[in-house]
């Protein structure tokens, strides 16, 4: 009982944070006139000063002095900062500049692009399908390509900038909010002097547009931390077949945004490429819950066989002496 009760909960986090992502597209044009630079600075100041907050709640610290000590993994982690720092300016400036569709493509063919990753970097072997699925994903983006009259750039630099984004965090090997300090807090100063720059030209829009406009740029942290304190939550208490089964609603959310709320064109052969990738990303889903269930249906049957395995070795107990 007490553990379907987390795995409910666990998936009440799932749909928060994926939620939240999926609806961030309606946050962003709040944000004008700043433009998508200075939003992205705001995001990393006040980041900080959440995850700040979160860590004295937690009382975890002990992880900045490892940090500090190995300078490879500070290197993977300037690392880190630097390619999400890409994906999110790209985002911001995607969702304000009518591209919210072409946006969320790059995160329907994220999967695609992360098992391509894994073939190339770490030298990882596709079942068929997995292969079959890459192969759709590409010719999706041949036909977008076309359809775009040039190749859907936004959405592959969004998807290629976050899958390494997650092969960098895998060989990090930290934790959500504490990964979340670290990059933050080694972007906080230039984030901080860009911002003081643009005041000091008199470009800030932070005190010029009202005080609700300089909130509105304060909760972009709030924005930031609390889907990745809900995605950490949902991490320990689902299945990892679960969580990869809900990461699709953040981009069927900014999709349908795209098309119903912010009335973004989709002709023809868009709705074509579309279908390609959304036809691969069935396939691969597919396909990981066969080998899922395979996998479990394995592990079960030994768990049953164990017993009877253990009695079989068991020695025959020694007569009693008379």
């Amino acid at each position: 009982m007490k553990a379907e009760n987390e795995q409910r909960t666990g998936l009440l986090y799932g749909f928060g944070a994926y939620g939240m992502w999926g609806l961030v597209p309606l946050f962003w044009p709040l944000l004008k006139p700043s433009g998508a630079i200075e939003i992205l600075a705001h995001r990393m100041v006040w980041s900080l000063g959440v995850v700040g907050i979160l860590l004295l709640a937690m009382r975890r610290w002990g992880w900045i002095r490892e940090l500090l000590r190995q300078p490879r993994k500070l290197g993977l982690t300037v690392l880190a900062a630097s390619v999400i720092s890409v994906n999110w300016g790209l985002y911001i400036w995607a969702v304000n500049n009518g591209a919210v569709v072409e946006a969320s493509l790059g995160y329907f063919i994220n999967p695609l692009v992360t098992i391509a990753i894994g073939v190339l970097v770490l030298g990882e072997r596709l079942r068929r399908a997995q292969w079959a699925a890459v192969g759709i994903g590409v010719a999706a983006v041949v036909v977008l390509a076309v359809g775009y009259g040039r190749p859907p750039w936004i959405s592959l630099v969004l998807a290629f900038s976050f899958a390494a984004y997650g092969l960098i965090k895998k060989k990090l090997n930290m934790g959500g909010v504490e990964s979340l300090a670290a990059e933050t807090a080694l972007l906080f100063l230039p984030a901080l002097g860009y911002l003081l720059w643009l005041g000091a030209q008199g470009r800030s829009s932070f005190a010029t547009e009202g005080l609700g406009h300089g909130a509105l740029l304060a909760a972009t942290g709030l924005v930031t931390a609390l889907p990745l304190v809900c995605f950490g939550a949902a991490a320990i208490r689902v299945p990892l077949s679960t969580l990869g089964l809900l990461q699709y609603l953040a981009p069927v959310f900014q999709f349908g945004l795209g098309v119903v709320y912010f009335h973004e064109a989709m002709p023809p052969e868009r709705w074509a490429g579309f279908s390609l990738v959304w036809a691969a990303l069935a396939l691969l889903t597919w396909d990981a819950l066969r080998t899922a269930g395979k996998t479990r249906a394995r592990l079960e049957a030994a768990r049953a066989a164990r017993p009877a395995t253990a009695r079989e070795t068991e020695p025959e107990p020694e007569p009693e002496p008379a």
